[in-house]
């Protein structure tokens, strides 16, 4: 199944919302991402279709078992580029800008190469 770059960004940000929060709904995910509330709405009733989400009838959203795999897989992305590129030397709000949109177009093999080198480092400064 294709999944496009702007669903990978809502259940991404479903699953750091579930992590602050004992419920998500649709309002708080438009004030997480200064998205209408229109928008938000188009989107869940997507990902619904999909299985990714399922909302129960008070409104509250939860991700399914394949909306969770994608979910945690972009937040490993994400917090690991963003935390090399600011081993690197890039500032705080460039390197998380810059990881979100490098998360989404990053082949595998690559990210997972960042991440070991990323890895290793740390692990060396640690000794």
């Amino acid at each position: 199944m294709k999944i496009y770059e702007s669903a990978e960004n809502y259940l991404e940000t479903i699953f750091i919302l579930s992590m602050r929060n004992a419920v998500v709904r649709s309002v708080d995910i438009a004030s997480e991402l200064d998205f209408t509330r229109p928008s938000v709405s188009i989107a869940m009733k997507n990902l619904r279709e999909k299985g990714l989400i399922e909302m129960d009838s008070n409104g509250h959203i939860t991700l399914t078992d394949s909306g969770l795999a994608i979910a945690e897989e972009m937040y490993e992305r994400h917090t690991v580029l963003s935390q090399w590129l600011m081993s690197l030397g890039v500032d705080e709000k460039n390197a998380l800008e810059d990881a979100c949109r490098i998360e989404h177009i990053i082949s595998h093999e690559s990210f997972e190469a960042i991440k070991r080198h990323y890895e290793e480092g740390k692990s060396l400064q640690s000794e």
